[in-house]
């Protein structure tokens, strides 16, 4: 038996990759300022392991961060810093957990990928994962566009995961049966809705809706009637609205506020959204961005995790290469015996 877990089930450490300076960031300073803080943050709570390029980087990553024993250092080659997308996904097959290396290739072949797609082999000669069970999947597919609440229920989206720019020889139904042999699911909530602006990634999911508990979903809200995203953002709302829980009922729906409009310098529109949080053990991670609407989300979420710390984590940053907190994380199960 194949089961996807949670996010916010128990975690044995969250690994992330570190921006380097021949990277896509512009803004490199305030960027690692956002990293800095994320680090120390999960670091608190939980080990954290962080990807770098070479001797040199870990080095000026190291001149950043306070002593911990809680942060491992792992030298690798890779093209982005979204791990959520190219980083292992963790099943527990038969109570035991997996590593499933799936293909990736760059969201649809936009960007350079080779090394990304490579990144969990070279995860495996590393010491800390040694002797993990593991499997090669021959199918495209990226973190950010699985939500599992733990129980045999993913939400996704179709037009990122029926698109094809990633599995073309795959049609509806055999992309179910994939998720359903892979990742043991036994039912799919497909959201029909486009990305927001400035998302590259075809409408990730972890973008517009996410699990908080089996029967609670918070999402991506839009209450301005002027703002491009409004219509859209509503029919989403309205689908959700038809979703039941495996009993039945309802799910809870926790509406999210978009931030006011951000902008890149060529006044592209850049994703920001809250919908973009990160569980890990005993805290929930909540991306902010010098916004009005940063303590409304804050509140709302508070209200979906009584029993964890809410913390308020700076990405306005980060959000300019399209991406925000959940989008550069990946958490391990605790069933995941890592070499720490």
């Amino acid at each position: 038996m194949i089961r996807f877990p949670a996010e916010w089930e128990a975690q044995s450490a969250v690994v992330i990759a570190w921006p380097h300076p021949s990277g896509d960031f512009t803004n490199l300073t305030a960027v690692e300022d956002s990293y800095r803080f994320i680090a120390a943050t999960i670091a608190r709570f939980q080990p954290l392991l962080i990807v770098c390029k070479n001797d040199e980087h870990q080095q000026r990553i190291e001149a950043q961060l306070d002593s911990s024993d809680k942060i491992r250092f792992i030298q690798a080659d890779y093209n982005d810093i979204w791990l959520r997308d190219t980083v292992f996904l963790t099943v527990e097959n038969n109570g035991q957990a997996e590593l499933l290396n799936f293909r990736f290739n760059g969201w649809g072949n936009k960007y350079e990928h080779g090394a990304d797609n490579a990144l969990n082999k070279t995860l495996l000669r590393h010491a800390v994962f040694a002797g993990l069970p593991y499997r090669d999947i021959d199918f495209v597919l990226e973190g950010g566009s699985l939500e599992s609440d733990g129980r045999g229920t993913l939400l996704t989206t179709a037009n990122c995961l029926l698109n094809p720019n990633r599995n073309p020889e795959f049609n509806q139904h055999a992309i179910t049966r994939q998720l359903e042999k892979q990742l043991g699911a036994e039912r799919i909530l497909w959201v029909e809705q486009s990305n927001l602006a400035g998302d590259d990634t075809d409408a990730h999911i972890d973008t517009l809706a996410r699990f908080c508990s089996a029967d609670t979903i918070a999402y991506t809200a839009c209450s301005d009637r002027k703002d491009p995203h409004y219509d859209e953002l509503k029919q989403m709302e309205a689908q959700l609205k038809t979703f039941r829980t495996t009993s039945g009922q309802a799910y809870k729906l926790v509406p999210l506020p978009l931030p006011q409009a951000i902008f890149d310098p060529s006044s592209q529109r850049l994703p920001g959204n809250y919908v973009n949080f990160l569980i890990i053990n005993d805290a929930v991670m909540v991306p902010v961005y010098d916004d009005p609407m940063d303590q409304v989300a804050l509140d709302r979420l508070s209200e979906c995790f009584p029993d964890r710390e809410i913390i308020a984590t700076p990405c306005r940053p980060i959000i300019h290469q399209y991406g925000s907190l959940h989008c550069m994380t990946m958490q391990f199960p605790a069933t995941v015996d890592l070499k720490l």
